[in-house]
């Protein structure tokens, strides 16, 4: 069917927050099981070029693609539900739109035309979108628009995608997300504000094809009814999304819904196969009937706002549910963190995890949890920010080298046991000039990584300027903290282990970026694994 590739837009109404995301994903799952190609991509109506030099708390977590691309988190569960990677096309924003145009206005490519928002602005929204369409893996490209109808920002890619939907009427269908308040004191469900959102849309030019209502309560067929004479939709197009228990129930509560049939009805492609939901079924029984329960702490400096570590939680589900134990995260602020309260705040845990992060804020008490975890035997996983702290935390408290530290921290450390990467070092701009993307890892035989991984050479996502320094390998090696997981082309250290300790393991590449519902990541099942191992034997 790549010969004429189907377009999807998901646009959102009433307020953000629906999920626009989440039925993507959901939509693109249900899809892929009937055979069909999928891909998702996401618009985002932020001048920002990406998130890579947004704050977390701005944003929430930074995901990065196997290609390098640093991206909107929802790309994240994209990944995580199709279990096929994305790249740089599958995000694009308004700062990448204006950016290209106006390096085409400065190379004359316009010839000397005035540019504008309409049609420079809008046919380069639609070039982007259809980069992907342009490949010939795939069947049907799902395009999420940020924010929510009405947003000023998004006016240029509602144009776009109106200027699609006349250019390729048989190919392009609209999916507009919208809510369905339930007023208390009324005792019912209010159909107006999602009028509204439609008629917004509307004198932008674009008809919803389908309307998924976002609601606490069941829709009954008279509300539905009465949504599709006003919406100008028909009532099977009318989908209800109601409250789910998790978010990997809405696949299986889309599919009730028939959102997938009613897709392909309106493109008119005939269904493929019948949708086989087994193994989603199979992780979603493990999912919600563990055997037992482990409590780990996530160590970290933005954990009042959880989507700073989407991705870690996300994995923690998926490796809980191949062990059949669910995983408590405590959400554990590394700021609250000193020796006195270590004991209180991490005593009595299953594992601690210590996260990524950048700059000195926060970085004594993520210390104080690393040795905490080393000398008390509890299971510790520590990410990026986590490996090179464990290193300095070692050098200090094991090695006997009081003033080791990360070069990020103290520029001109004594003892610079983390320092900046070579190639950073002549680096000005910060946006998108990390070592970024997906590099080869050689794993030694005899180490719990090779053990979790089963494979000697694996491929793993970096984010990151500094590094472990090669210089002090064999002291660290000596003391008992080896080096087992090393970059084949530049040797750089990969994955730390403290030997003569049950689980004490640190990666500088980020392995939640890799783990999806049907391959959790081999280093989060086995991090849960010595958690439940540790909880038995307390």
């Amino acid at each position: 069917m790549a010969d004429n590739i189907k377009y999807i837009f998901v646009t959102g109404g009433v307020t953000s927050s629906l999920g626009k995301g989440i039925i993507s994903a959901s939509l693109a799952k249900l899809l892929q099981l009937r055979g069909y190609r999928v891909t998702i991509q996401k618009l985002d109506p932020y001048i920002n070029v990406d998130p890579g030099t947004l704050n977390p708390y701005e944003h929430g977590e930074c995901f990065v693609t196997e290609d390098g691309a640093e991206t909107d988190l929802d790309l994240g569960h994209y990944e995580r539900f199709l279990n096929v990677p994305t790249s740089q096309a599958n995000n694009v924003t308004t700062g990448r739109i204006y950016q290209s145009v106006i390096d085409k206005e400065r190379r004359g490519e316009y010839l000397g035309k005035t540019v504008q928002i309409i049609p420079h602005i809008t046919d380069e929204i639609k070039r982007c979108i259809q980069i992907l369409g342009s490949k010939s893996e795939f069947d049907f490209v799902i395009t999420e628009i940020g924010g929510t109808v009405g947003d000023i920002e998004s006016l240029p890619y509602i144009e776009a995608v109106r200027q699609l939907m006349w250019e390729k009427e048989e190919d392009c269908i609209v999916i507009h997300l919208t809510l369905i308040p339930y007023l208390t004191a009324a005792g019912e469900l209010k159909t107006k504000p999602t009028q509204h959102s439609v008629k917004t849309l509307l004198e932008n030019g674009v008809q919803p094809d389908i309307l998924v209502c976002r609601t606490e309560h069941e829709l009954s067929a008279q509300l539905r009814n009465k949504i599709a004479k006003f919406c100008n939709v028909t009532p099977n197009a009318v989908i209800q999304s109601i409250d789910a228990e998790t978010i990997y129930d809405v696949p299986v509560l889309m599919s009730e819904e028939k959102l997938d049939e009613v897709v392909l009805e309106k493109l008119n492609v005939k269904n493929k196969k019948k949708i086989d939901l087994r193994k989603w079924q199979d992780f979603l029984t493990r999912y919600k009937n563990p055997k037992g329960k482990v409590r780990i702490a996530l160590v970290g400096k933005y954990v009042e706002l959880k989507d700073s570590y989407k991705s870690i939680a996300e994995s923690f589900i998926h490796a809980g549910a191949a062990n059949e134990v669910a995983v408590e995260i405590i959400w554990t602020h590394s700021e609250d963190i000193n020796p006195r309260t270590v004991e209180e705040k991490l005593g009595g845990l299953d594992g601690i995890l210590v996260a990524p992060g950048f700059g000195s804020r926060g970085i004594d008490g993520k210390l104080d949890a690393i040795r905490f975890a080393r000398e008390s035997g509890i299971p510790f996983f520590g990410i990026c920010l986590g490996m090179q702290m464990a290193t300095v935390e070692f050098a200090r408290n094991v090695m006997n080298l009081p003033d080791a530290n990360s070069t990020e921290m103290k520029e001109y450390a004594q003892n610079p046991v983390i320092s900046l990467m070579a190639e950073q070092k002549t680096v000005v701009n910060k946006g998108g000039t990390m070592r970024l993307g997906s590099y080869p890892c050689k794993i030694k035989k005899d180490s719990k990584a090779f053990a979790a991984y089963q494979s000697e050479l694996v491929h793993e996502r970096h984010r990151h300027r500094f590094e472990f320094n090669n210089d002090y390998i064999a002291a660290f090696e000596k003391a008992g903290m080896i080096c087992t997981g090393i970059n084949p082309d530049n040797q750089l250290v990969e994955i730390i282990e403290v030997k003569n300790h049950p689980y004490f393991v640190a990666s500088q590449f980020h392995p939640e970026y890799k783990s999806t519902v049907l391959n959790p990541h081999p280093l989060f099942v086995s991090f849960v694994k010595a958690a439940v191992k540790y909880s038995q034997k307390k």
